[in-house]
């Protein structure tokens, strides 16, 4: 399983400076709280890849995390398989944009660190030795992170995120940090991993290439505070390349107009 509803999920935070100081300019109005998020609206079916795009600071983090259970919204509301979202969930596994991995731990251990309840100890061996595998990691289990590349600790926190076999895998910004061939080597493993899976994944990017590379559908927040801008099916078959699809990458050109640039690189 794993499909969402989002409904209506706005967001506001507290204005830490809503007090007016005797030399502000008195024509300036100061609300109570600043909006991040008015009225997304998202039905997301299970087994989809769906990559969420925006500038940064635009507010898709925070409907990550109010997706995961992390943060409240301020009104609306977000139903992942007919259950209303109110805590994180162990069915629910967050990738956070920086390095999640434990430093004194090795691959196998970080990897084996969900499946602390299975009671057999063989079938836990193989489950870490299946998704090791999966994601190209055979002879480092016994490394610890500083021994990894960029590349390969990310790779391994896929592993632990998809060795508890959750019904939503959630990515922000999960490429970030990386240099540029480990960056699209890593973009066609995640496609090739979502493949292999079928597990619902949503992924937060500023990169436009990522999202139309990666997913499934295509959903463009954009504004102060952020609405969706583009709710768009993908259905191109993978790997996907911008100069063989006309349609896609006139799709690419109109997403890069959207966030205020006037042509594609």
């Amino acid at each position: 399983m794993g499909q969402i509803e989002i409904n209506a999920i706005c967001k506001a935070y507290r204005n830490r400076r809503k007090q007016r100081r005797k030399h502000d300019d008195p024509k300036i109005a100061y609300r109570e709280s600043i909006p991040v998020l008015d009225n997304i609206n998202l039905q997301i079916k299970n087994g989809e890849m769906v990559c969420i795009l925006g500038q940064s600071g635009c507010g898709k983090s925070t409907l990550l995390r109010i997706i995961a259970g992390f943060e409240p919204a301020s009104s609306g509301e977000v139903i992942i398989d007919g259950r209303r979202v109110h805590k994180p969930d162990s069915d629910h596994i967050f990738v956070f944009q920086h390095n999640g991995l434990l430093p004194w731990m090795t691959v196998s251990e970080n990897v084996g660190l969900g499946l602390r309840n299975l009671k057999n100890p063989l079938d836990k061996r193989e489950r870490m030795a299946e998704y090791i595998e999966i994601v190209e990691l055979e002879g480092f289990e016994h490394h610890y992170p500083h021994e990894l590349s960029g590349g390969m600790r990310r790779r391994a926190e896929l592993a632990r995120a998809l060795a508890v076999n959750p019904n939503l895998l959630i990515m922000d910004e999960p490429f970030s940090g990386l240099d540029f061939l480990t960056h699209m080597k890593m973009r066609e493993e995640v496609v090739n991993m979502h493949k292999f899976v079928g597990k619902t994944t949503l992924v937060v990017t500023h990169d436009i290439d990522d999202a139309l590379v990666m997913g499934d559908r295509i959903v463009v927040l954009d504004g102060r505070p952020a609405q969706v801008r583009l709710n768009h099916r993908l259905d191109f078959p993978h790997p996907r390349d911008f100069r063989q699809h006309h349609e896609l990458n006139q799709l690419r050109n109109e997403i890069f107009l959207m966030q205020g640039v006037s042509y594609a690189v």
